[in-house]
């Protein structure tokens, strides 16, 4: 049995970190002797090492209170750490990549690609804003959007193409513009372009049966309809006539 100064000494945190776990219920001691002090055994350690290992991979404690509160066998949660630390490395050897490209570009006096500038940043940022739509569409239809080799430059870009079309189409149904018009034709037209240009082939059949999705899919038709009422309807209608 260890005290807290001597589990402090062997793990590099403070007596006043133990404290704390201790007090929100994190790693509670093995005992507390009559005197007060604080004493831990080996499993307080083993579940010490996974709180450290989950710390470095920089969950929050209430994530991994949450975490430890499974009960998983040890060995299942070591294997989960390790692949989680894994995928930190490559991150991180991803983004350290680009600093060193970045160096050399500077010292010969060169610009940098815009794309290059960017390999390795926010991929973990985007892998979070698509969990929520990757957890319906894999229930739903057994698909998800492959998050493992994102480009944060593409990704950036592609959204921001997406949300311009479905601000000017929303502009477009308040103002009363008919689905013929030929305002709307060119923002169809554009926007398809791009997908063609930068994403996958798509020609106006293609068109019509995603925007038939999103009249059809209850996910993705509130996202439109939050936005502006009708839209999702508006942009079926739109493709339909586009197609023509």
């Amino acid at each position: 049995m260890l005290t807290v100064k001597q589990v402090a000494n062997l793990t590099g945190i403070t007596i006043k970190t133990l404290h704390h776990y201790h007090k929100i219920g994190l790693l509670e001691p093995s005992e507390v002797t009559e005197a007060g002090y604080r004493l831990y055994g080996k499993k307080e350690l083993e579940k010490l090492q996974h709180i450290l290992f989950y710390r470095e991979l920089d969950f929050s404690l209430e994530d991994i209170q949450r975490l430890l509160a499974k009960r998983k066998e040890r060995c299942q949660v070591l294997m989960e750490q390790k692949l989680l630390m894994e995928q930190k490395r490559e991150r991180i050897d991803s983004v350290l990549g680009t600093i060193t490209e970045t160096i050399n570009f500077e010292e010969r006096g060169q610009a940098m690609d815009e794309r290059q500038m960017f390999e390795g940043l926010n991929k973990e940022q985007w892998r979070e804003q698509l969990q929520e739509q990757n957890e319906y569409l894999q229930d739903q239809y057994q698909y998800e959007i492959p998050t493992d080799d994102l480009n944060p430059a593409d990704m950036e870009a592609s959204a921001k193409e997406s949300q311009e079309f479905m601000s000017k189409l929303a502009y477009a149904l308040q103002s009363g513009w008919s689905v013929d018009d030929e305002r709307v034709k060119q923002l169809l037209s554009h926007h398809i372009g791009y997908i063609n240009d930068n994403i996958m082939a798509l020609d106006a059949k293609g068109f019509v049966e995603s925007a038939w999705f999103f009249v059809t899919d209850d996910f993705h038709k509130n996202m439109l309809e939050q936005q502006q009422t009708g839209l999702s309807y508006y942009l079926y209608a739109s493709a339909v006539n586009y197609a023509q």
